[in-house]
């Protein structure tokens, strides 16, 4: 589940009741409460300015926000603040009675609708759910793969698809990297092709595709294409090597070899005395971990182009090869890429 910051804001006594129930299970939580109700209980935080200025900074500030009141109150108080699904925190609402627990906001992405589900179990109420993927039990397309870390490349059409999903028209997925234990039962709309050309022959409606490759042409308006993170870049380079030199060589090696920059998992190279900045400065600027391997470790491992001149200055006769065939575990697909007077790019793909 994503959600880390949480708080519980009740605005009734039996609210409060509540509130300290949730705090039982769930210590990690805040409990807010008006200080007009206040016994001093060291549990809950009293507030003693109005509900509709409290209940904004805490919609900015959590991950989710679980409201002891009306849904309706609710939905007046935090409709001004709504952005979009992938900033808005999760948002639930429980009852007075503690009968039911609404997932009311964000229920995939925040994870309104698990966390809704967790609660009614320890409270032993009813979860309250009305996303069509969840109730339809279909595959919820905006989520596929998170738990994975998967990236979704372009947003655009996952409206679209989720609703070819949810009304269950034919819909196709290809895969060629990342983890396949994505989903445990596929829909009967759904259908598995092991060939692009020919699902994109196909008569379905919408595709889910899975890959690490660079896609082209009209058919991905009805697609949503997920990047697992399946490669690692190896890079050999010098103490002075930049940050634009690197990215310059790679962005030009992703290109050529049509390879997905958002499937990238590592940047790897060689452990020297002293991190090199231009590394250290492309893994913060491109969102990517460097993970750096002994020499030790690179000279045992087998690449196909290996050199005497790096040898004589590494002690390792390859350094972006190696690299990234040890870190990957896998298999090189993209060969030694050179780029004077100092620097070398490999690419390898990580088995699942």
């Amino acid at each position: 589940m994503s959600v880390e910051k949480i708080s519980v804001l009740a605005i009734t006594k039996n609210g409060i009741s509540i509130g300290l129930r949730l705090k039982e299970h769930f210590p990690d939580w805040d409990i807010l409460a008006p200080s007009k109700f206040s016994d001093n209980n060291k549990e809950i935080t009293w507030y003693s300015e109005s509900t509709s200025e409290k209940i904004v900074e805490l919609f900015k500030n959590n991950n989710a926000l679980i409201c002891l009141f009306s849904l309706g109150a609710v939905i007046r108080l935090i409709g001004p603040h709504l952005k979009d699904k992938k900033t808005d925190p999760a948002v639930i609402v429980i009852d007075d009675k503690a009968s039911f627990v609404i997932s009311v906001l964000s229920g995939h992405l925040g994870g309104a609708n698990e966390l809704a589900q967790i609660i009614a179990q320890k409270l032993d109420a009813t979860p309250v759910i009305t996303t069509a993927a969840d109730v339809n039990k279909t595959i919820a397309v905006d989520l596929v793969g998170k738990e994975f870390g998967w990236k979704i490349d372009d947003d655009s059409t996952v409206t679209k698809v989720s609703a070819y999903m949810v009304n269950e028209e034919k819909i196709g997925i290809f895969q060629e990297v990342g983890k396949t234990n994505w989903c445990k039962e596929l829909p009967k709309n759904v259908k598995v092709y092991h060939n692009l050309e020919e699902m994109k022959d196909s008569d379905c409606k919408g595709y889910l595709i899975i890959s690490d490759k660079t896609l082209e042409g009209d058919f991905l308006q009805n697609s949503v294409v997920y990047r697992p993170p399946s490669l690692v870049v190896g890079i050999g380079l010098h103490w002075d090597t930049s940050k634009e030199k690197i990215k310059e060589g790679l962005d030009f090696c992703l290109q050529k070899f049509k390879l997905s920059e958002k499937s990238i998992a590592k940047l790897v190279s060689i452990k020297k005395p002293e991190d090199i900045k231009g590394l250290v400065d492309i893994g913060k600027e491109v969102g990517v971990i460097v993970e750096y391997v002994n020499r030790e470790d690179l000279v045992e491992i087998s690449t196909p182009n290996p050199s005497d001149t790096v040898k004589a200055f590494e002690g390792t006769s390859s350094v972006s090869e190696a690299a990234a065939i040890k870190v990957s575990g896998g298999k090189l697909i993209v060969e030694k890429q050179k780029f004077p007077p100092n620097l070398t790019i490999a690419i390898a793909r990580i088995l699942n």
